[in-house]
């Protein structure tokens, strides 16, 4: 998506040298793109780590998905470790 923004300016800077006012759409385009699109994308780099509720993008989404499937994973496999009779009690109903 970068590459659409940044030659879609580039497109525009060399409109601009027959009306200005292409520069300024060029300059607002760059501003929504660095404040809406890159930005929500770059929030895994933020204090906190990626372990927060990352919504937005799809790589910072599902970085998001990907830990609170690791972290059920994780619970799921201590709790058949701790409880190995419940576990197998389960196991039975869900096929039966």
């Amino acid at each position: 998506m970068g590459t659409i923004i940044l030659s879609g300016t580039v497109v525009l800077v060399i409109l601009g040298f027959g009306n200005h006012t292409w520069w300024l759409v060029a300059v607002a385009l760059l501003f929504v793109y660095l404040q809406y699109g890159r930005g929500r994308g770059t929030s895994a780099s933020s204090p906190g780590g990626s372990s927060g509720g990352a919504s937005g993008t799809v790589p910072g989404s599902y970085r998001a998905y990907r830990d609170r499937r690791d972290k059920q994973a994780k619970w799921d496999r201590r709790y058949r470790r701790e409880r190995p009779l419940e576990s197998r009690r389960q196991a039975r109903e869900r096929k039966g």
